[in-house]
């Protein structure tokens, strides 16, 4: 995840980071999502390997549109994490992205400000 958090510092974008293991520490996971909105969160963008369940637990605890991003693996490269972020129960959908991908450009939908950013480093990655 610190290739999405460059890129949500380089677009210049507030956000928080948290680690924390839905397996592990479940109550923490629960205490955080369900707050989310209420600290101001729009968007969460959560990572997991292997299992992977937390972005669907956060999706669980949280009505804010959560992005799943599968993390890569020793053994699967990371088709186990995909697998189980993107078959999620009904009423508790998690958009996925690739495997070991960033999610900040979908937030640029409803923010113009992101959008234009996001346009300006796309123009600056074409250039010669």
């Amino acid at each position: 995840m610190e290739a999405c958090v460059k890129v949500l510092d380089d677009l210049g974008l507030a956000h928080e980071v948290k680690v924390c293991s839905a397996h592990r520490n479940p109550q923490g996971v629960m205490d955080w999502a369900s707050s989310a909105r209420e600290r101001g969160l729009k968007v969460v963008i959560a990572a997991a390997g292997g299992a992977a369940h937390l972005p669907g637990v956060v999706a669980a605890w949280t009505d804010l549109p959560v992005i799943g991003v599968p993390v890569p693996t020793q053994h699967l490269g990371g088709l186990d994490s995909l697998y189980s972020i993107v078959q999620m129960p009904a009423g508790i959908p998690v958009a996925t992205v690739a495997i070991g991908e960033a999610a900040a450009r979908i937030l640029g939908v409803t923010d113009v400000e992101v959008e234009r950013r996001h346009q300006e480093k796309r123009a600056a990655l074409a250039a010669p």
